[in-house]
Protein backbone atom coordinates (compact mmCIF):
# COMPACT_ATOMS: atom_id res chain seq x y z
CA UNK A 1 0.00 0.00 0.00
CA UNK A 2 0.72 3.63 0.39
CA UNK A 3 -0.91 6.62 1.44
CA UNK A 4 -2.42 10.16 0.00
CA UNK A 5 -1.73 9.10 -3.75
CA UNK A 6 -1.38 5.85 -5.90
CA UNK A 7 -2.25 4.87 -9.15
CA UNK A 8 -5.91 5.41 -8.23
CA UNK A 9 -4.82 8.83 -7.83
CA UNK A 10 -7.13 10.98 -10.40
CA UNK A 11 -5.42 14.40 -10.61
CA UNK A 12 -6.35 17.99 -11.67
CA UNK A 13 -4.29 20.75 -11.71
CA UNK A 14 -5.27 24.74 -11.19
CA UNK A 15 -3.09 26.59 -13.14
CA UNK A 16 -1.86 23.90 -15.28
CA UNK A 17 -1.25 26.15 -18.80
CA UNK A 18 1.41 28.07 -16.68
CA UNK A 19 4.95 28.03 -17.19
CA UNK A 20 5.35 25.57 -13.66
CA UNK A 21 2.13 24.13 -14.19
CA UNK A 22 2.96 22.84 -17.18
CA UNK A 23 5.83 21.35 -16.33
CA UNK A 24 5.57 20.12 -13.56
CA UNK A 25 1.96 18.10 -14.53
CA UNK A 26 3.69 16.47 -17.42
CA UNK A 27 6.72 15.66 -15.10
CA UNK A 28 4.11 13.83 -12.98
CA UNK A 29 2.35 12.26 -15.89
CA UNK A 30 5.74 10.75 -17.33
CA UNK A 31 6.23 9.45 -13.75
CA UNK A 32 2.45 7.54 -14.74
CA UNK A 33 0.25 9.65 -12.31
CA UNK A 34 -3.39 9.94 -13.81
CA UNK A 35 -3.55 13.75 -15.32
CA UNK A 36 -6.78 13.66 -15.68
CA UNK A 37 -7.50 17.15 -16.25
CA UNK A 38 -6.23 20.91 -15.82
CA UNK A 39 -8.16 24.54 -14.45
CA UNK A 40 -7.52 28.24 -15.54
CA UNK A 41 -10.47 30.18 -15.97
CA UNK A 42 -11.11 31.33 -19.36
CA UNK A 43 -9.15 28.76 -21.15
CA UNK A 44 -11.78 26.17 -21.15
CA UNK A 45 -11.76 24.01 -24.59
CA UNK A 46 -8.50 23.97 -24.61
CA UNK A 47 -5.61 21.44 -23.81
CA UNK A 48 -2.27 20.68 -22.78
CA UNK A 49 -0.09 18.54 -24.81
CA UNK A 50 -3.49 16.05 -24.77
CA UNK A 51 -4.62 17.27 -20.66
CA UNK A 52 -7.94 18.75 -21.14
CA UNK A 53 -8.47 22.34 -19.66
CA UNK A 54 -11.76 23.59 -17.73
CA UNK A 55 -12.80 26.70 -16.64
CA UNK A 56 -13.91 25.53 -13.10
CA UNK A 57 -13.08 22.67 -10.60
CA UNK A 58 -16.73 21.65 -10.89
CA UNK A 59 -16.50 20.84 -14.91
CA UNK A 60 -13.33 19.16 -14.40
CA UNK A 61 -14.70 16.45 -11.69
CA UNK A 62 -17.92 16.27 -13.82
CA UNK A 63 -15.97 15.20 -16.97
CA UNK A 64 -13.20 13.51 -15.41
CA UNK A 65 -14.06 12.38 -11.98
CA UNK A 66 -10.58 13.83 -10.66
CA UNK A 67 -10.48 12.97 -6.60
CA UNK A 68 -6.91 15.28 -6.16
CA UNK A 69 -6.09 18.41 -6.51
CA UNK A 70 -2.74 20.25 -7.20
CA UNK A 71 -2.89 24.14 -6.93
CA UNK A 72 -0.29 26.09 -8.86
CA UNK A 73 -1.43 29.40 -9.25
CA UNK A 74 -0.01 32.64 -7.78
CA UNK A 75 -0.63 33.60 -4.20
CA UNK A 76 -3.56 36.19 -4.58
CA UNK A 77 -5.25 33.39 -5.71
CA UNK A 78 -4.32 30.26 -4.30
CA UNK A 79 -7.32 30.34 -0.99
CA UNK A 80 -9.97 30.95 -3.66
CA UNK A 81 -8.50 27.89 -6.10
CA UNK A 82 -7.84 25.77 -2.99
CA UNK A 83 -11.76 26.34 -1.70
CA UNK A 84 -13.02 25.84 -4.98
CA UNK A 85 -11.67 22.65 -5.67
CA UNK A 86 -13.10 21.51 -2.37
CA UNK A 87 -16.39 22.39 -3.37
CA UNK A 88 -15.96 20.53 -5.96
CA UNK A 89 -15.74 17.35 -4.44
CA UNK A 90 -12.16 16.70 -4.34
CA UNK A 91 -10.71 14.88 -1.84
CA UNK A 92 -7.30 15.82 -1.62
CA UNK A 93 -5.75 19.07 -2.21
CA UNK A 94 -1.91 19.48 -2.39
CA UNK A 95 -1.07 23.11 -2.34
CA UNK A 96 2.44 24.21 -4.17
CA UNK A 97 2.00 27.45 -3.96
CA UNK A 98 4.52 29.18 -1.94
CA UNK A 99 3.91 33.46 0.01
CA UNK A 100 -0.16 32.66 0.39
CA UNK A 101 -1.07 35.22 3.36
CA UNK A 102 -1.40 33.61 6.60
CA UNK A 103 -4.60 35.34 6.75
CA UNK A 104 -5.93 33.36 3.30
CA UNK A 105 -4.11 30.29 5.16
CA UNK A 106 -6.22 30.15 8.21
CA UNK A 107 -9.75 30.90 6.15
CA UNK A 108 -8.87 27.96 3.79
CA UNK A 109 -8.16 25.99 7.45
CA UNK A 110 -11.43 27.15 9.55
CA UNK A 111 -13.54 25.65 6.53
CA UNK A 112 -11.72 22.55 5.24
CA UNK A 113 -11.57 21.59 8.82
CA UNK A 114 -16.03 22.92 9.41
CA UNK A 115 -16.61 20.99 6.18
CA UNK A 116 -14.49 17.97 6.93
CA UNK A 117 -15.21 17.03 3.20
CA UNK A 118 -11.69 17.51 2.18
CA UNK A 119 -7.64 16.91 3.34
CA UNK A 120 -4.85 19.68 2.33
CA UNK A 121 -1.79 19.05 2.01
CA UNK A 122 0.49 22.33 2.25
CA UNK A 123 0.63 24.65 1.58
CA UNK A 124 4.56 25.92 0.61
CA UNK A 125 5.17 22.19 0.19
CA UNK A 126 6.84 19.95 -2.30
CA UNK A 127 4.05 17.08 -2.68
CA UNK A 128 3.48 14.13 -2.42
CA UNK A 129 5.14 11.00 -4.04
CA UNK A 130 4.25 7.26 -3.34
CA UNK A 131 7.36 5.44 -5.23
CA UNK A 132 6.10 3.13 -8.37
CA UNK A 133 3.15 4.67 -8.20
CA UNK A 134 2.05 8.31 -8.28
CA UNK A 135 4.01 11.74 -7.99
CA UNK A 136 1.81 14.74 -7.63
CA UNK A 137 4.20 18.06 -6.72
CA UNK A 138 7.98 18.82 -7.52
CA UNK A 139 9.66 15.68 -5.65
CA UNK A 140 12.27 14.74 -7.43
CA UNK A 141 11.46 10.68 -7.55
CA UNK A 142 14.74 9.59 -9.04
CA UNK A 143 16.07 10.14 -5.53
CA UNK A 144 13.68 7.95 -4.35
CA UNK A 145 13.17 3.98 -4.19
CA UNK A 146 9.96 1.83 -3.03
CA UNK A 147 9.78 0.38 0.19
CA UNK A 148 8.87 0.52 3.55
CA UNK A 149 10.09 3.92 4.85
CA UNK A 150 7.56 6.24 5.26
CA UNK A 151 8.78 10.17 5.70
CA UNK A 152 6.86 13.65 6.84
CA UNK A 153 8.82 16.73 6.24
CA UNK A 154 8.47 20.25 7.01
CA UNK A 155 11.36 21.00 4.45
CA UNK A 156 11.51 20.39 0.64
CA UNK A 157 15.53 19.49 -0.11
CA UNK A 158 16.50 18.18 3.26
CA UNK A 159 13.81 15.36 2.47
CA UNK A 160 15.64 14.50 -0.81
CA UNK A 161 18.52 13.57 1.00
CA UNK A 162 17.60 11.61 3.72
CA UNK A 163 15.27 9.75 1.26
CA UNK A 164 18.46 9.58 -1.18
CA UNK A 165 21.01 8.14 1.04
CA UNK A 166 18.03 5.51 2.46
CA UNK A 167 17.86 4.71 -1.17
CA UNK A 168 21.67 4.31 -1.44
CA UNK A 169 21.82 1.86 1.39
CA UNK A 170 19.57 -0.16 -0.61
CA UNK A 171 16.12 0.29 1.22
CA UNK A 172 13.18 2.67 -0.30
CA UNK A 173 10.18 4.89 0.80
CA UNK A 174 6.34 3.76 0.84
CA UNK A 175 5.03 7.18 0.63
CA UNK A 176 6.92 10.72 0.92
CA UNK A 177 4.46 13.78 2.09
CA UNK A 178 5.71 17.04 2.60
CA UNK A 179 3.61 19.09 4.66
CA UNK A 180 5.12 22.59 4.22
CA UNK A 181 6.69 24.85 6.68
CA UNK A 182 3.85 28.05 6.54
CA UNK A 183 2.16 28.92 9.65
CA UNK A 184 -0.74 27.32 9.18
CA UNK A 185 0.20 24.01 7.41
CA UNK A 186 -3.63 22.06 6.11
CA UNK A 187 -1.94 19.00 7.94
CA UNK A 188 0.38 18.18 10.91
CA UNK A 189 3.16 15.78 11.26
CA UNK A 190 0.21 14.17 13.99
CA UNK A 191 -2.32 13.77 10.25
CA UNK A 192 0.30 12.31 8.57
CA UNK A 193 2.03 9.88 11.22
CA UNK A 194 -1.58 8.65 11.59
CA UNK A 195 -1.69 7.38 8.40
CA UNK A 196 1.77 5.61 8.19
CA UNK A 197 0.32 4.01 11.46
CA UNK A 198 -2.48 2.32 9.28
CA UNK A 199 -0.50 1.77 6.04
CA UNK A 200 0.67 -2.06 5.86
CA UNK A 201 3.73 -1.52 3.76
CA UNK A 202 4.93 0.95 6.05
CA UNK A 203 7.55 -0.13 8.89
CA UNK A 204 9.19 2.56 9.99
CA UNK A 205 8.62 6.15 9.85
CA UNK A 206 11.16 9.18 9.34
CA UNK A 207 10.40 12.65 10.48
CA UNK A 208 12.10 16.17 9.62
CA UNK A 209 10.84 18.98 11.07
CA UNK A 210 12.92 22.47 11.87
CA UNK A 211 12.79 25.58 14.74
CA UNK A 212 9.24 27.27 14.98
CA UNK A 213 6.06 26.32 16.21
CA UNK A 214 4.73 22.89 18.59
CA UNK A 215 4.58 20.72 15.64
CA UNK A 216 6.99 19.04 16.45
CA UNK A 217 6.33 18.72 20.11
CA UNK A 218 2.74 17.88 19.15
CA UNK A 219 4.17 14.65 17.37
CA UNK A 220 6.69 13.75 20.10
CA UNK A 221 3.36 13.01 22.39
CA UNK A 222 1.50 11.34 20.11
CA UNK A 223 4.06 9.00 18.93
CA UNK A 224 4.54 8.14 22.47
CA UNK A 225 0.60 6.97 22.87
CA UNK A 226 -0.23 6.06 19.52
CA UNK A 227 2.69 4.61 17.28
CA UNK A 228 3.70 1.42 17.52
CA UNK A 229 6.13 1.46 14.44
CA UNK A 230 9.59 3.33 15.03
CA UNK A 231 9.37 6.96 14.52
CA UNK A 232 12.84 8.54 13.88
CA UNK A 233 13.76 12.18 13.29
CA UNK A 234 15.68 15.04 12.20
CA UNK A 235 15.19 18.87 12.84
CA UNK A 236 16.91 21.13 11.19
CA UNK A 237 18.36 24.52 12.81
CA UNK A 238 20.29 23.59 15.52
CA UNK A 239 22.86 26.08 14.85
CA UNK A 240 19.56 29.09 14.07
CA UNK A 241 20.28 32.39 16.09
CA UNK A 242 17.52 32.75 18.27
CA UNK A 243 14.52 35.02 17.59
CA UNK A 244 14.86 34.83 13.75
CA UNK A 245 12.92 33.85 10.79
CA UNK A 246 15.16 31.18 8.90
CA UNK A 247 13.84 30.11 5.54
CA UNK A 248 9.94 29.08 6.23
CA UNK A 249 7.41 31.28 7.56
CA UNK A 250 6.60 29.22 10.05
CA UNK A 251 10.46 28.63 11.35
CA UNK A 252 10.80 31.27 13.55
CA UNK A 253 11.86 30.80 17.36
CA UNK A 254 10.03 32.71 20.05
CA UNK A 255 12.11 32.75 23.50
CA UNK A 256 13.35 29.44 24.51
CA UNK A 257 10.08 27.72 22.93
CA UNK A 258 10.53 26.35 19.18
CA UNK A 259 13.96 25.74 19.02
CA UNK A 260 15.51 22.70 17.63
CA UNK A 261 17.31 21.69 20.70
CA UNK A 262 13.92 21.86 23.04
CA UNK A 263 12.25 19.74 19.69
CA UNK A 264 14.81 17.23 19.85
CA UNK A 265 14.71 16.62 23.65
CA UNK A 266 10.63 16.25 23.46
CA UNK A 267 11.02 13.90 21.05
CA UNK A 268 14.28 11.76 22.49
CA UNK A 269 11.89 11.88 26.00
CA UNK A 270 9.41 10.00 23.87
CA UNK A 271 12.04 7.58 22.82
CA UNK A 272 12.11 8.74 19.05
CA UNK A 273 15.85 8.66 17.92
CA UNK A 274 16.64 11.98 16.34
CA UNK A 275 20.31 12.54 14.25
CA UNK A 276 21.81 15.86 14.22
CA UNK A 277 22.61 15.97 10.44
CA UNK A 278 20.67 14.53 7.56
CA UNK A 279 22.92 11.50 7.10
CA UNK A 280 23.09 10.43 10.48
CA UNK A 281 18.79 9.89 10.70
CA UNK A 282 19.35 7.91 7.44
CA UNK A 283 21.77 6.09 9.25
CA UNK A 284 19.43 5.60 11.89
CA UNK A 285 16.95 5.04 10.12
CA UNK A 286 18.58 1.92 8.22
CA UNK A 287 20.27 0.82 11.73
CA UNK A 288 16.65 0.67 12.89
CA UNK A 289 15.86 -1.54 9.76
CA UNK A 290 18.63 -4.17 10.23
CA UNK A 291 20.14 -2.82 7.31
CA UNK A 292 24.42 -1.69 7.41
CA UNK A 293 25.38 1.11 8.27
CA UNK A 294 26.11 4.57 5.64
CA UNK A 295 29.31 5.23 4.81
CA UNK A 296 30.94 8.00 6.23
CA UNK A 297 30.75 11.01 4.20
Amino acid sequence: MSILVDRDTRLCVSGITGREGTFHSLRNRDYGTQVVGGVTPGKGGQDVEGVPVFNTFADAVAETEANTAMIFVPPRFAADSILEAEDAGIELIIAITEGIPAHDELRVFNVLKNNGRARLVGPNCPGILSPGKANVGIIPAPFFKQGNVGVVSRSGTLTYQIGNEIAQAGFGCSTIVGIGGDPVPGSSFVDVLELFELDDQTELVVMAGEIGGSAEEEAAEYIAAQMSKPVVAYIAGFTAPEGKQMGHAGAIVSGGSGTAAAKAQALEAKGVRVGRTPTDVAQIAVEVLGGAALPAP
